[in-house]
C-alpha cells in the first residue's frame, strides 16, 4: 500500500470533521470538512478543497455486506 500525505490544508481529521455524503449516482463517501459544520446532505454542500478529500467509502469497507 503506498502512503500518501495527509493535505495540510485540511486542518479537522478527526471524526468529528467527516460527513458522509453521497453523490448523484448513490456512492457514499467520507470527506473531511475544513471547518465543523452542520447540513452537508452532499457532494454539492462542500467546497472544491473539501471535495478532494472524499474517499469511497466501499473502497475502505468493501461492498459484501455494505
Amino acid at each position: 500500500m503506498e502512503f500518501i500525505e495527509r493535505d495540510l490544508g485540511v486542518r479537522n481529521v478527526g471524526y468529528e470533521s467527516m460527513v458522509w455524503v453521497r453523490d448523484d449516482n448513490g456512492t457514499e463517501f467520507s470527506c473531511s470538512l475544513d471547518s465543523p459544520r452542520s447540513g452537508v446532505r452532499s457532494m454539492g454542500d462542500l467546497t472544491d478543497h473539501e471535495r478532494a478529500s472524499c474517499m469511497d467509502v466501499s473502497v475502505i469497507v468493501g461492498t459484501e455486506r455494505w
